[in-house]
């Protein structure tokens, strides 16, 4: 009986030890934009994946904080954030006046949001998800990571092969011995030459978002008066159209995101305000400023019937957390900055080449401090954000997203935006579901595998504005962009620079002979003997691919001749002797020479 019940006493230990100790593949950390895109790519790539959210909602910035109105990416419906906009679009299309063209602002009330992420993850196998959830500790595990969480208000440890920090500030990477920067960086450091010649620990300000809600005209939601209040301290509201600014970020429902410039919404902060031990005094100020605003706007401005929404439910109605643009930054395998975006081919590493996501993000430039340098931006171009930006340097296995991103400050500003981060998030996940899949680490990822993974789930790699992603030769010409053979042409619009990819333009032999050349040894013999004339043909690219491929050139006229339109969905006619198009060629290249299938390395070099 005593070795019956010894044994009972044993099983019930390792039943209780088994049950504190989760394992994963991916344990995804913060379940902001990036963290639940990251996490929903990964289980769909077929690794078991862990998401925790310390707070009551996904969605981070874009519902827990409030910025539920969405401008960027609005050509790039990339991926998850395409199925999110959709989903979206789908709960409001049949309200009056709500915007459903397919590149308008994406607005939605907050909780609207949090309620469709959900749904979002509940569909998805192999994706566990857990909220108000912190986690505690996290430390390596031989090649994976071991992480304390507090679940029911119980200890409890993940054991994960690959780890994700998409805390809103950083807040894994900062517990663990990871070169970090925040404020702007020395030119000297980053050899941008729109960077100040002294690095300093200023960042963008913080705002704490107000949702507020028009009651109608003879209703009175005027707040008590906020603790230190001070008009003087929002005067520069004065003389503007209030109405124009309220409509700017108009919500569905009669709600309205306030979210305003300089005196209002913004509260100044240096790096220093950000670290844990100072945040919560921080962050009571920044609420009590908002306050502040929302009672000017009442008093002041005559703007009684405009009150709290019902979305938050905080003692104050403001959001559970702030909108942070900026804080410390991870030091990864590769540090993107400006030379990355304006003059992407034109680098020593070709990080292009590497991309996981897009952004057509202007950076912000918040800073209601007096004296903060503000830099003159020539028109900012859409850009591609590399795989290294994400991947810790000197930390096998751990992934960063939102403000800890290895970018330099200058750049900051154009990839932290919620669209933005829910593409990175979806590139993120596959990084991190390739280190699990395959049983490798962060030091042997390959490029070209993540990137065609983000492609099969309809992610975006190179942001091309004139090809959408329903045109038949979308994925080509996105392996093709991503290869460097046919390159994007920049085109400034306004205070912005549209990246093109001119489909219907002629290609010439001078840009596609250089990588041709890299990376077909025949193909300097070929060009020397065939000597094409300044225009590339539809018969130099038959004999090219015939060459190459040791086909017999009449039998491949024939046949592509035949497919032209039915196969290839050409709406040209098929002429030999006429200039080709980049379209075709990036159709006919994708298809015959098969350049994406060239590894590259996290710089971007093709590797031979």
């Amino acid at each position: 009986m005593i070795k019956k019940l010894l044994l009972i006493v044993l099983c019930l230990g390792f039943t209780t030890a088994y049950a504190e100790t989760i394992k994963t593949d991916v344990l995804v950390i913060g379940g902001g934009a990036s963290g639940v895109s990251a996490a929903i790519q990964s289980a769909r790539s077929k690794v078991k994946t862990l998401l925790i959210e310390q707070g009551p909602w996904l969605g981070g910035a874009m519902t827990a904080g409030g910025f539920s109105y969405l401008e960027t990416n609005r050509n790039f419906p990339s991926g998850i954030y395409g199925e999110f906009r959709k989903r979206v679009v789908d709960v409001y299309k049949l309200r009056l006046g709500y915007d459903t063209t397919y590149n308008a602002p994406l607005a939605f009330e907050p909780a609207m949001g949090a309620t469709i992420l959900k749904k979002l993850t509940d569909t998805v196998k192999n994706l566990t998800v857990k909220l108000n959830t912190p986690f505690t500790d996290v430390k390596k595990d031989g090649t994976g990571w071991e992480v304390t969480i507090i679940d029911n208000k119980e200890k409890v440890t993940i054991k994960a092969k690959a780890l994700i920090d998409a805390t809103e500030l950083g807040d894994v990477v900062s517990k663990i011995n990871v070169l970090m920067t925040a404020g702007f960086d020395s030119r000297s450091d980053s050899k941008e030459a729109l960077a100040p010649t002294n690095a300093t620990n200023q960042i963008e300000d913080i705002s704490y978002i107000a949702t507020l809600r028009d009651y109608g005209r003879n209703t009175d939601h005027t707040i008590p008066k906020p603790e230190g209040y001070d008009a003087s301290k929002y005067a520069c509201l004065k003389g503007v159209d209030v109405k124009k600014l309220l409509n700017s970020a108009k919500l569905p429902n009669d709600k309205y995101m306030i979210n305003w410039d300089n005196c209002a919404s913004q509260y100044s902060v240096t790096s220093e305000d950000m670290q844990p031990e100072n945040r919560a005094e921080t962050f009571r100020k920044a609420r009590l400023h908002t306050l502040g605003l929302i009672y000017y706007l009442q008093t002041e401005l005559g703007f009684k019937n405009f009150g709290f929404a019902d979305d938050f439910k905080t003692a104050d109605h403001l959001p559970y957390i702030p909108y942070v643009r900026e804080n410390r930054r991870a030091a990864g395998l590769v540090r993107m900055m400006l030379d990355d975006i304006y003059t992407p081919y034109d680098r020593g590493s070709q990080l292009y080449r590497t991309a996981i996501a897009v952004s057509d993000a202007v950076p912000g430039q918040h800073y209601s401090e007096a004296g903060v340098l503000h830099i003159s931006y020539p028109p900012f171009p859409a850009f591609t954000i590399p795989l290294g930006a994400v991947v810790v340097k000197d930390q096998e296995n751990l992934f960063v997203t939102e403000k800890a991103l290895s970018v330099t400050h200058l750049v900051n500003g154009a990839v932290t935006d919620a669209a933005v981060q829910m593409s990175l998030g979806q590139g993120a996940g596959a990084a991190a579901a390739f280190r699990a899949f395959f049983q490798t680490t962060t030091k042997n990822l390959q490029p070209r595998i993540i990137q065609g993974e983000i492609l099969d789930f309809k992610g975006y790699l190179m942001p091309f504005a004139d090809i959408k992603q329903t045109d038949p030769a979308w994925r080509a010409i996105q392996q093709v962009g991503a290869t460097g053979m046919l390159k994007g042409v920049q085109k400034i619009k306004g205070n912005r620079t549209e990246v093109l990819f001119m489909p219907d333009s002629t290609v010439t032999t001078a840009e596609i002979r250089p990588f041709l050349d890299e990376i077909y040894s025949r193909s300097f013999i070929w060009f020397n003997q065939e000597k094409p004339g300044q225009l590339f043909t539809v018969a130099n690219t038959i004999s090219f691919i015939s060459n190459m491929n040791l086909r017999d050139p009449d039998d491949l006229r024939n046949a592509l001749q035949k497919s032209w339109k039915s196969y290839y969905k050409f709406d040209t006619e098929f002429k030999a002797d006429r200039p080709i198009t980049r379209r075709e060629f990036a159709v006919l290249a994708n298809r015959f020479f098969n350049p994406f299938a060239r590894k590259v390395d996290i710089s971007g070099k093709v590797i031979n």
